[in-house]
């Protein structure tokens, strides 16, 4: 891919502003600012020597031993000159022209200055600067997916994670109004934007559980509460992302992170739908998440003090090893389908966005 400006160039805000895009595009590599000439070796040294004057110079001066390399690649076979010739053309015209001292020296694996140069059919790139960017596949390469996306930290990094494989996300949301302020969906809505600079935008929906939540309270086992409340989430999600044409669930479950992670737990929760369920931070630690929610921009709007739908009449004791025989004992004190009913039809009706 190649941007360019039809003024000729970039200037250095906007160079900014692409290097902060690209650095968060998956499906790319990395990516280099530079010049485009045509695919003559003219050309090519020309737009070489160009670059390379101001920063080449500078380090000749600033370093007693400063070390140079030439890292050419000929994707078109039919240019007169092999990727090696078109390496020694170009350090041979920059050591004559910036060199004088014969101080420079080659250092083909660290060195302090690197010249590229890509020669593709009808035109070649030449460039200083390789800035890495995320990899994975392109957005919307594979099928879409949709996300329980709470406020915490893990969600909008799995989300993130899913996003890599070229998934496009939606998201579903779960609070407790009036057990819990507005301002849960808020900050979810919030997480939401962030994440959707990343894709096409999905969609948001947001799911009141409360009514479910008092049923569990005044009904079940207190310590099977956070195991009942995520099978009925689960449920509610597998409805929301089949009527919306999502192909998978999404969590940011962690195993053995919380009481309700446990594989024994799982099992029970994922035993609530017959949909895919995805789980991309199933072996990440904490550390490795918190790195990745910076990396995104989510982090601070995560770590806001705001009660959520899973702190709304939480067990002292959760259970840590469920059974599904038990679990079923527990979901019969309960009307599990008109619970589900009204809840996913009250969540369709109007998504946040």
């Amino acid at each position: 891919m190649w941007l360019h400006s039809k003024r000729g160039g970039f200037d250095d805000a906007e160079l900014a502003v692409l290097r902060n895009a690209l650095s968060k595009t998956f499906g790319l590599a990395s990516f280099s600012p530079g010049i485009s000439v045509d695919p003559r070796i003219d050309e090519i040294e020309a737009a070489g020597l160009a670059l390379s004057e101001a920063p080449l110079s500078a380090l000749i001066a600033e370093n007693d031993e400063p070390s140079f390399r030439i890292r050419a690649r000929r994707a078109d076979k039919a240019f007169p000159m092999r990727s090696k010739e078109v390496e020694i053309r170009l350090a041979t015209a920059l050591t004559e022209k910036f060199d004088a001292e014969n101080r420079l020296r080659v250092d083909l694996e660290n060195a302090d200055f690197t010249l590229g140069c890509e020669i593709r059919r009808g035109k070649a790139f030449v460039f200083l600067d390789a800035f890495p960017a995320p990899g994975g596949l392109p957005a919307g390469s594979n099928s879409p997916v949709l996300a329980l996306l709470s406020g915490g930290i893990d969600s909008p990094v799995a989300c993130s994670m899913l996003m890599k494989r070229g998934c496009r996300v939606d998201f579903l949301t779960f609070h407790s109004y009036p057990y819990t302020p507005e301002r849960s969906v808020g900050k979810v809505r919030d997480l939401a934007d962030v994440l959707n600079r990343l894709q096409k935008p999905g969609k948001l929906f947001a799911c009141n559980l409360a009514e479910i939540q008092k049923q569990v309270r005044d009904k079940c086992t207190p310590r099977f509460r956070t195991i009942l409340y995520r099978r009925f989430m689960f449920r509610v999600a597998e409805a929301v992302a089949r009527a919306n044409g999502d192909a998978a669930l999404a969590t940011g479950e962690s195993v053995g992170q919380v009481a309700s992670q446990t594989i024994s737990n799982l099992s029970v929760i994922n035993a609530a739908t017959d949909m895919l369920v995805l789980r991309p931070l199933a072996g990440m630690d904490k550390g490795e998440i918190i790195e990745t929610a910076r990396w995104l921009g989510t982090f601070d709007i995560s770590i806001e003090q705001v009660p959520d739908s899973c702190t709304v009449f939480a067990p002292d004791s959760p259970a840590i090893n469920s059974t599904l025989g038990k679990i079923l004992d527990e979901e019969a004190k309960l009307d599990v389908e008109t619970l589900l009913g009204k809840t996913i039809a009250d969540t369709l009706e109007s998504p946040v966005f």
